[in-house]
């Protein structure tokens, strides 16, 4: 269980913070990088559950709190050493990325092929959900940057890379179906 009794607590006040080892870094290091836009991702799906409603914000829940267990799992390094830990520390799992593929595969069943590229927007949740998945991107494009230089669960890597298609094809069912969608229209302003 986690108490916090004090929000802050001026250990970082020069520009170092701890990551789940212990271990103290620069604020500004790749892995702080990392985690710190996953966050960055799961503030942007808690303005999306503001228009989410039902299964889909269910969903979103389950999302939510996986991207807590990936900022666990990223602020923790050397997973070489997780078997002789004292608590093995959190870490993404394959049917995390399973789930997310089996709900794309469920979500996608019901929409029609593109035909076009389509411009983030349509409805005020398809236009969070696209917000979501470019976060989402970005967190992927800086934990791959991480792992060419460091440790990483190979499936926190795959988790990002399925999320961010995930957002896209619930963009789409928030856009009715994808009949709402908003199709981008090569050199239409030419």
């Amino acid at each position: 269980m986690v108490v916090l009794n004090k929000i802050y607590t001026k250990t970082g006040d020069a520009g170092e913070t701890a990551l789940g080892n212990g271990a103290r870094v620069a604020k500004h290091s790749m892995r702080v990088t990392a985690y710190g836009t996953v966050d960055e991702a799961n503030a942007t799906l808690g303005l999306a559950r503001l228009h989410a409603t039902g299964d889909l914000d269910a969903k979103l829940a389950m999302i939510q709190n996986d991207l807590f267990d990936l900022g666990a799992d990223l602020c923790t390094p050397d997973m070489e050493k997780d078997a002789e830990a004292e608590y093995p520390p959190l870490r993404m799992t394959e049917a995390q990325v399973t789930r997310l593929e089996k709900e794309i595969d469920a979500m996608n069943a019901h929409l029609e092929p593109l035909r076009s590229f389509i411009l983030p927007g349509g409805s005020a949740l398809a236009a969070h959900l696209h917000l979501c998945r470019t976060v989402s991107r970005r967190a992927e494009r800086l934990t791959v940057e991480l792992a060419t230089m460091e440790s990483v669960n190979p499936a926190a890597v795959k988790y990002l890379n399925r999320l961010s298609d995930w957002f896209f094809v619930a963009g789409r069912i928030a856009n009715e179906n994808g009949t709402a969608d908003v199709l981008w229209v090569p050199g239409a302003n030419r």
